[in-house]
């Protein structure tokens, strides 16, 4: 695995840039994280973050785990990370993804740009397999990550619970010897 740190890079679609999250988009990533955590099911967050807690957290997010956001004029419409799959060491060589659009822009080419480019990050950095942990139904989800190669290897049952009711989670896996990124 590969652990220098990525140079400044960017892509775009139409309108949209992707480029490496900073300390100054702890704002915008916490608001759309936030309205996750109160109004949906994406995350078993139950508790909103603070604007500290997520600068701690972009904080650690850099070199091999590195923090996204898709831009429009300089707005944040989204934002993805890869994250250690499991602590021990012979996952190494694995990540989890994660990938939040704001609600307005949801639908749009975001969540698509987003993922396209985590792929590319994790490919760079050496990693042979991608996950994606998927609540409940998400059929969005489900279909945007098997656009990338990813696959269904399982499902969680009454995981979660969440608004009263038990969520499953849909495991979704991508190996870096698949098909090429779209």
């Amino acid at each position: 695995m590969n652990t220098h740190e990525p140079q400044a890079r960017s892509s775009t679609f139409g309108r949209m840039q992707t480029r490496l999250a900073d300390i100054n988009d702890a704002l915008p990533i916490v608001d759309i994280y936030n309205h996750e955590i109160e109004t949906g099911v994406a995350t078993f967050d139950l508790v909103a973050r603070t604007l500290d807690e997520q600068r701690l957290w972009l904080r650690e997010r850099s070199g091999v785990y590195p923090c996204i956001v898709a831009e429009n004029k300089d707005k944040i419409l989204g934002w993805a990370c890869l994250s250690a799959y499991k602590p021990r060491a012979a996952y190494a060589t694995s990540v989890e993804n994660s990938v939040y659009v704001h609600p307005d822009h949801q639908g749009k080419g975001v969540g698509n740009l987003l993922l396209r480019e985590l792929v590319v990050l994790a490919n760079e950095h050496g990693f042979h397999s991608i996950f994606a942990r998927i609540t409940g139904n998400n059929e969005s989800s489900i279909q945007l990550h098997s656009k990338h190669g990813f696959q269904v290897v399982g499902v969680e049952r009454e995981v979660g619970r969440k608004f009263g009711r038990w969520l499953d989670v849909t495991i979704m896996q991508r190996l870096s010897t698949e098909q090429p990124i779209p």
